[in-house]
């Protein structure tokens, strides 16, 4: 398993995909950075999908598990993925204001 050290500087801008089975995949380096205790809440919001980082799993919130040696990561959202929302891949960036990866639901 790759180790997961500190990014620097963090990520601000990835490819992340949604695929059809629920699962969103987070390339290591993006999760590492913005995600560091591997768990995320979920919000959506004029048409967005909203992934904000949480302190720990005590808190609640969806999971992020490692899917390769590479250490990229996957979360199981379909309960918080809208209906009609596309599979695919989406452009992923960070916002600092709101401290929210923002990603497009349509594509």
């Amino acid at each position: 398993m790759a180790p997961d050290l500190p990014i620097d500087p963090p990520v601000s801008e990835a490819t992340v995909e949604l695929r059809d089975d629920g699962y969103l995949l987070v390339p290591r380096d993006l999760a590492a950075s913005r995600f560091p205790n591997d768990v995320l809440f979920v919000t959506i919001r004029e048409g967005e999908m909203w992934l904000l980082p949480a302190r720990g799993p005590a808190g609640g919130g969806f999971i992020l598990k490692q899917r390769n040696p590479q250490g990229d990561r996957a979360v199981l959202l379909w309960e918080a993925v809208p209906d009609g929302t596309p599979p695919g891949p989406r452009p992923a960036v960070w916002d600092g204001d709101a401290c929210a990866i923002r990603l497009p639901l349509q594509i």
